[in-house]
């Protein structure tokens, strides 16, 4: 067993953190896409704060990185991890401003299966982060995380079949297709997420 010395540095752990809990209100947010008695427009502007806030957590993770002399973990992986989440809020963005400015008002169905996908995901991996302070109990965060993106996968390729059956007139389909697959990359983000997670957890075993 490796000998080593651990500096007691909480903030990288809280930040990542409230990174993850960022990511937990803008999966709700872009939920409320699907309830047609709600203003798309106002969920849009609510998003981009979101976004804006979780644009901060990762700026204050990065300029924590920069001005501490040891890291609670590798700083190339602490990194990662504060890009990675940042990537999820910005898909996420990315689909509901695309919504308003496309006018999308109607979804394929399993859309819905894929958003619940996406909320399941944020909501293990806000869980999952006050657990690195102590590296245990995080194999099923990844695991759990893998088998969801492997879930979305399958969501995704329903809802692109249904896009080009031919219910959907050809403006429609390019419309939605933009959404969707922003929608995707969101959750193959948080495979990166978990991945990460992984890596770090095994160096430090």
């Amino acid at each position: 067993m490796r000998f080593r010395i651990r500096p007691v540095e909480t903030t990288f752990y809280e930040l990542f953190t409230e990174a993850a809990e960022h990511l937990v209100g803008g999966a709700n947010l872009l939920a409320q896409v699907l309830d047609a008695d709600i203003d798309n427009g106002d969920i849009a502007e609510r998003m981009r704060e979101a976004e804006h806030q979780a644009d901060e957590t990762t700026h204050r993770i990065i300029k924590r990185v920069n001005s501490t002399f040891i890291t609670p973990f590798d700083r190339e992986d602490i990194y990662d991890l504060a890009s990675n989440l940042d990537d999820v809020m910005d898909h996420m963005d990315e689909a509901v401003d695309s919504i308003v400015l496309y006018g999308v008002s109607e979804f394929p169905e399993a859309f819905a299966s894929q958003i619940a996908v996406l909320q399941r995901a944020a909501q293990l991996t806000a869980e999952a982060m006050p657990r690195l302070r102590t590296m245990t109990d995080l194999e099923e965060y990844w695991i759990e995380i893998n088998r969801l993106e492997n879930e979305g996968d399958r969501n995704h390729r329903r809802i692109l079949a249904h896009l080009f059956d031919g219910s959907y007139k050809a403006m429609q389909v390019l419309k939605l297709k933009d959404v969707v697959e922003s929608v995707e990359q969101a959750i193959d983000a948080f495979e990166s997420v978990a991945n990460t997670i992984e890596q770090i957890t095994v160096k430090e075993s």
